[in-house]
């Protein structure tokens, strides 16, 4: 089993940094390291090997699995990992001062609002996208969300 690839962190790297950098130029605050090494290293980790088991764990072809596989790759990005998203946003840009339990109100009302499009979203990028790709597409798919989740912390922080 693989830790890392190449393929995941430059993946990981560019298509985050993507992401991120148009959420912190809405927010007017652009810095594209903070992205880089994390979707370069933390994301390029534990997100691929989450898809590997959840591909491990619900295989057969039955819709009852299908179903399983996108509630599992929502729940994975739950209020929690939006939360710890937006702590390392503020930690890179140095914003220790602005780190609160607020965090978690603002992470779990942007989590339920965009259920609506998240579990579409997951549920094609798990039964029909291949598992060599889906890394890639749930990047994109999360570079669009880092837009939204930067958004979030303007309207429901």
């Amino acid at each position: 089993m693989r830790l890392l690839s190449i393929e995941d962190v430059v993946t990981g790297s560019l298509i985050y940094a993507l992401g991120d950098s148009m959420a912190a130029l809405l927010a007017g605050e652009f810095q594209t390291m903070r992205m880089l090494v994390l979707g370069g290293t933390l994301y390029a980790v534990e997100i691929p090997a989450w898809f590997r088991w959840i591909g491990r764990r619900y295989a057969r072809p039955r819709f009852s699995d299908a179903i399983k596989r996108m509630l599992m790759a929502a729940a994975y990005f739950n209020p929690l990992w939006i939360a710890r998203h937006l702590l390392f946003i503020r930690l890179f840009s140095e914003q220790w001062q602005t780190v609160s339990w607020d965090l978690l109100s603002i992470a779990s009302q942007s989590f339920v609002y965009c259920l609506p499009v998240a579990l579409p979203v997951n549920y094609l990028i798990q039964n029909h996208i291949p598992l060599a790709w889906r890394f890639f597409a749930s990047s994109v798919f999360s570079a669009v969300m880092a837009v939204y989740f930067s958004l979030s912390e303007v309207l429901y922080g």
